[in-house]
């Protein structure tokens, strides 16, 4: 599992999660196989569901972030419930392009130019979506300028995986701060100055530092206090019975086709890979 710690400053202005994530990214790394650079960029997108489904008000309330760039990767969706469990998955999962000119793994040029959608299933006849373009590629900085213009909220959003040379998840984690719309504007130079101090989230992570340890960290100085912690996995809630709705959305001409073919159907998951097979008479049953 993951962990994810929330502080918040004394006055209750601001409000910051963390997340030690290695756990979570290193199984959607098995479950994908992707290349470093699709690891490092659907496991940032990940990073980030996690972290602002965790502040999701109620247990049914779902978030979804989709990015459809025009990079090699093509579009990535992540899916975040209230306790930040998340499941997510793209288009292409292997793609190697060169390093980008700081010797790192080059996220914005695999992701490349197109939009970002956020999507929050709140359990009202409409979920709210807003979509804004693409500011980099390299998903924080995306995500940073979502909360800038659709919901008018001052945030900054550090995310970070860490590749191993044999594929494998180092490190990864992440923080989201966020100031409250009644934040007194002299916490904001000492905010400023923290996140300046504080190295990248992979080498805190890689130092020894807990989610915890990073949460009061960023908000030194506002007197924080510890506000809850949580539990995260990489989870994926499909099943049989969703499987099989979604095959009765084809209609029944669909699936009559799919019946006269004599052939056991096969159905993928495309966030955990799980297959759910059907015989000819299962899918005439689903006809009635």
């Amino acid at each position: 599992m993951s962990i994810l710690k929330r502080a918040i400053s004394a006055d209750g202005s601001v409000i910051v999660s963390a997340i030690d994530a290695k756990e979570m990214i290193s199984r959607m790394e098995q479950i994908h196989c992707p290349s470093a650079v699709v690891t490092a960029a659907l496991g940032r997108l990940t990073i980030a569901a996690s972290l602002m489904g965790y502040n999701q008000k109620n247990e049914t309330d779902r978030l979804t972030i989709r990015i459809d760039g025009d990079g090699q990767i093509g579009s990535m969706v992540a899916i975040s419930d209230s306790h930040g469990n998340v499941r997510c998955c793209a288009d292409n999962y292997i793609v190697e392009i060169p390093l980008n000119n700081k010797h790192k793994l080059d996220v914005g040029k695999a992701v490349g130019n197109g939009t970002l959608s956020v999507m929050k299933d709140l359990g009202l006849k409409e979920p709210y979506v807003g979509t804004i373009p693409l500011v980099s590629g390299e998903i924080a900085e995306d995500i940073a300028s979502y909360f800038a213009n659709s919901e008018q909220i001052p945030t900054v959003l550090s995310l970070g995986v860490l590749v191993a040379p044999d594929l494998t998840v180092k490190q990864a984690g992440g923080f989201l701060l966020q100031l409250l719309p009644f934040a007194d504007e002299n916490c904001i130079p000492v905010l400023e100055k923290n996140i300046a101090a504080m190295p990248n989230i992979t080498t805190m992570l890689e130092n020894g530092m807990t989610a915890e340890e990073i949460a009061l960290q960023c908000l030194d100085g506002l007197s924080p206090n510890l506000l809850d912690t949580g539990e995260a996995n990489y989870l994926c809630d499909c099943s049989r019975e969703r499987t099989s709705k979604i095959l009765i959305s084809l209609g029944k001409t669909e699936l009559q086709n799919l019946a006269d073919s004599q052939e056991k159907i096969e159905v993928c998951c495309h966030f955990c890979n799980k297959t759910y097979q059907f015989t000819p008479n299962e899918i005439l049953s689903l006809i009635k």
